[in-house]
């Protein structure tokens, strides 16, 4: 997200997929794997991250997947991915675990859930007033929360 002007720049006919999660989520997710970081840099790195998402959104066509609905919902969303891309859809782009595959730290999880093979179902969404005042605006922005008035 944060070279998507870059990518358009090089790809022009580039295909965008804005893949949301809820942003509490996301810190929760950061921090099991960063424990070193303060709350507060955890909380300014996944906004600085949403920040971008939701410029790329802005500026770009795209489809919109929402992890929540991927993981509960594999088969149904992936159909929708390869209808965006003008791919046929195959039962195979579900069974992931059948290939060796080394992940590598960076941006998402790379822990047991993904190692297992398996889509896993989503986590239980955080309530509204576990939300950090850091994150309100872009859950709400992402459907997370109510659109604040005004």
């Amino acid at each position: 997200v944060f070279i998507a002007d870059e990518i358009r720049a090089c790809w022009p006919d580039a295909r965008f997929i804005f893949l949301l999660r809820h942003p509490l989520a996301i810190a929760r997710s950061r921090h099991a794997v960063r424990p070193q970081d303060s709350d507060q840099r955890n909380l300014e790195l996944v906004l600085r991250y949403a920040t971008a998402l939701e410029h790329a959104r802005a500026a770009y066509a795209g489809h919109t997947v929402r992890y929540e609905d991927l993981a509960a919902d594999p088969e149904g969303e992936t159909r929708s991915l390869c209808a965006f891309l003008g791919l046929e859809w195959e039962p195979r782009m579900l069974d992931y675990g059948q290939t060796e595959r080394r992940f590598k730290v960076g941006l998402g999880d790379w822990n047991d859930k993904i190692r297992s093979g398996a889509v896993q179902p989503p986590d239980p969404l955080p309530s509204a007033d576990e939300i950090p005042e850091a994150l309100r605006a872009i859950s709400a922005a992402w459907g997370y929360l109510p659109q604040p008035d005004g």
